[in-house]
């Protein structure tokens, strides 16, 4: 690699000063390109940026470890990136010129394409990666869109040509008819072996527009990111479109006006290194001391306090949750301590929507709202890991749309907010439009798995002679429990799904209600729609029954719609041997005594108490598959 070719500052005095300070922000300003790998999961988007941090020594190979932007232990785990990672990039290009590459890893599943959109809006440019076994997928279709909404620069990058299943003509043709991008410009890498990198570290300064902000203005900078560190308080990612931030300087967020002094200020290469000043075009962060979480919002504008731009930055699209579930402490105590590391967690989370709730069998928690399944898992064991939580989570559910016979039209997503059949008119649920890509071997499989779940077929159109895509418009509910997991397995893994609301449509809507020991357990109450409920019942007093200890007297549990029992399991009493002390004599001495014991229990199970375990809440949440 050349050594850098560096610029001489402007000088500090003289006529040409102010001049020679505009061309030379200008220079530096066409040295830099933002950019962001998108792709369906799986299609080796945390290799590729792997590779692309070795090419240059970002880190020393003694420390280096696959993944490297992967922070999280539930990310190497599962082979998932769950949060975009930003880093800089110093890249010194084969004419001389040193350029800073401003490089965001985002994640591949559905559940997370909020995390995509706001790591795109900061960047000009995208590598749209796909997998040469693979071909295009649902979610290489989606990101796509995100980026052509932004009017990103796409670059098509076809990995994975190493394996020995890789097709690069069809994925070429792919590229081709299902993106409509030109294929011929599409660059080929094996991010496993290293193929291809310099090519593609070229085709990056070459085809991706350096950013057109001006240093000369008033500063004006977006959150996109933020995490908190308990030594520095909040520490903010910003992208600068105009003017500059330097340490000392007095900052404003325009949300709430709230101000700052900035104590540190620098750019993301795997460690925060602090460089005193970030200019317009920079991705970087900034520290100012800020113990108040509630100040920071993801999507804010910062400015300069003295000299304030005049307008605040778009920010990104209002989420919108579509799975809720309530969250509360094992411990009724720790309830302040769960709320700090909810405020702390929604810094780096600004999907997670959380207000609170109660429980008569829970006591007091949070009732929260989660883009998908696979994101209220994450933030399970994110609060369960990172900030040593022991909690319980309820049956997640849906948002619900009833119209009352009073004539008022109202939108509950919590079991305990159901008004009883007596008072609904009708009730609506959300439904969405889901596209299916799959080989046509497993078309058949497919579509009995969609039907089961309610679907109703709205398209279905062959790609090419081996990949089908189908449109469904299904009920969200269905999809929540153990659709994902099913789809993989009756694909063997190579079924790809994404999916839109579409709007509400009518349903049969119960409250299923669980009895323990003939008292209704509030947080096990579900919505289900009415013809699975006795289904969903029955599931959920085996599983109970499986994970709740014996006692001294029975304890019968019951799922129930209103008065109606439609499901039930008995977990039998432990019997005490009463007959051990009595050593023969006639057989009315043992009766008495059995009877005693009868009876004592009968009284016990009157008083009776029975605690539920954590892992009974656990055991409801889980789908057939993962057992």
């Amino acid at each position: 690699m050349k050594a850098e070719t560096h610029v001489p500052h402007p000088p500090a005095h003289g006529g040409l000063t102010g001049r020679l300070c505009r061309v030379y922000n200008y220079y530096m300003d066409s040295l830099i390109r933002n950019f962001c790998i998108i792709a369906h999961i799986d299609h080796g988007k945390s290799t590729l940026a792997d590779r692309l941090i070795q090419k240059v020594h970002l880190i020393e190979d003694r420390n280096f470890q696959d993944q490297i932007l992967d922070t999280m232990d539930i990310e190497r785990e599962r082979g998932i990136t769950i949060k975009s990672q930003a880093v800089t990039i110093p890249y010194t290009a084969p004419d001389g010129l040193s350029y800073e590459l401003n490089f965001v890893d985002t994640p591949g599943h559905v559940d997370f394409t909020y995390e995509v959109s706001r790591a795109i809006s900061s960047c000009e440019g995208a590598l749209l990666l796909v997998d040469a076994t693979q071909g295009v997928q649902a979610q290489t279709l989606s990101n796509m869109y995100l980026a052509m909404e932004h009017n990103l620069e796409i670059i098509p990058v076809i990995n994975k040509i190493d394996m020995t299943a890789a097709n690069i003509p069809a994925t070429k043709a792919q590229i081709e008819k299902d993106l409509g991008l030109d294929a011929e410009n599409a660059l080929l890498v094996s991010a496993r072996q290293g193929t291809g990198i310099d090519e593609l570290f070229e085709a990056i300064v070459k085809r991706i527009p350096p950013p057109k902000g001006s240093a000369e203005k008033p500063l004006r900078a977006l959150i996109f990111d933020c995490h908190y560190d308990a030594y520095r308080g909040v520490i903010v990612h910003l992208r600068l479109f105009d003017g500059a931030a330097k340490k000392g300087m007095r900052i404003r967020f325009m949300s709430n006006g709230a101000e700052y002094d900035v104590e540190s200020v620098g750019l993301f290469k795997i460690a925060l290194v602090e460089t005193g000043e970030l200019r317009a075009g920079s991705v970087g962060y900034i520290i100012t001391g800020a113990k108040m979480i509630s100040d920071v919002h993801v999507g804010d504008t910062v400015t300069d306090a003295a000299n304030p731009c005049k307008a605040a930055l778009p920010g990104f699209r209002e989420v919108k949750p579509v799975v809720f579930s309530s969250i509360y402490p094992v411990d009724s105590n720790d309830y302040e301590e769960l709320k700090s590391s909810l405020e702390k967690l929604k810094l780096n989370d600004a999907s997670l929507v959380y207000e609170k709730d109660s429980s008569a069998a829970l006591g007091f928690g949070f009732r929260c709202g989660f883009l998908g399944l696979l994101h209220l898992e994450v933030i399970q064991e994110r609060l369960e890991r990172e900030f040593n939580q022991s909690i319980i989570f309820t049956a997640p559910s849906v948002k619900y749309r009833l119209h009352l016979r009073s004539g008022e039209e109202v939108f509950i997503d919590n079991p305990s907010d159901y008004p009883g059949e007596n008072f609904i008119e009708w009730a609506e649920e959300p439904y969405i439009r889901a596209s299916i890509i799959t080989p046509a071997d497993f078309l058949g499989n497919i579509i009995t798995l969609c039907v089961e779940k309610r679907g109703v077929q709205s398209n279905m159109t062959y790609l090419d002679e081996k990949r089908v895509e189908m449109v469904y418009d299904m009920p969200l509910a269905e999809v929540l429990f153990d659709f994902y997991d099913r789809l993989k397995s009756v694909s063997r893994g190579y079924a790809s799904f994404d999916y839109d609301i579409t709007g509400y449509k009518d349903t049969q809507l119960v409250k299923l209600d669980i009895l323990l020991n003939g008292k209704a357990v509030d947080a096990l109450s579900q919505l289900v729609y009415k013809e699975k409920a006795y289904e969903r019942a029955r599931m959920v007093c085996e599983r109970l029954c499986g994970e709740i200890p014996r006692q001294q007297f029975k304890i019968p549990i019951q799922g129930a719609i209103g008065s109606q029992i439609i499901a039930r399991e008995t977990i039998n009493a432990l019997r005490k041997d009463v007959l051990a002390k009595c050593y023969g004599g006639d057989v009315t001495r043992k009766r008495k005594l059995l009877e005693k014991q009868k009876e004592g229990k009968k009284r016990m199970k009157l008083v009776g108490d029975v605690e539920l375990p954590q892992s009974a809440f656990l055991a409801v949440l889980k789908t057939k598959d993962s057992e």
